[in-house]
């Protein structure tokens, strides 16, 4: 008979604890747990879309370094002097064979 006497006064004991009064004296700490779960999942999200975000630049960063080095490099070929003779040949313009003639001022030196 005293171990059934135990066991309702332990059970007495846990109804008290967990009781309504304990769940209403304890309500502001429970909001406070729930709105910071709710920060810590909102702050998740937040840093899942910035590291998305930061991969994106980061491919798109890299497809323009790609894109200028490309026209960079097609811009220094096209340059080089055997590939302008031959863009303005349809032209009629030639390449000169001869160095060209200097022109000197006569008149320059006379008044010196």
């Amino acid at each position: 008979m005293s171990e059934e006497k135990e066991i309702s006064r332990r059970r007495r004991q846990r109804k008290r604890l967990f009781g309504y009064r304990w769940i209403v004296k304890n309500l502001p700490y429970f909001l406070f747990l729930a709105v910071l779960a709710i920060v810590y999942i909102a702050n998740g999200h937040y840093a899942d879309n910035t590291v998305r975000n930061i991969n994106k630049v980061n491919r798109d960063l890299k497809e323009l370094q790609y894109e200028y080095k490309f026209l960079k490099s097609e811009v220094m070929f096209r340059s080089k002097q055997s590939e302008m003779a031959k863009a303005v040949e349809p032209l009629g313009l030639k390449e000169l064979r001869v160095p060209p003639a200097v022109l000197v001022d006569s008149t320059a030196k006379n008044e010196e």
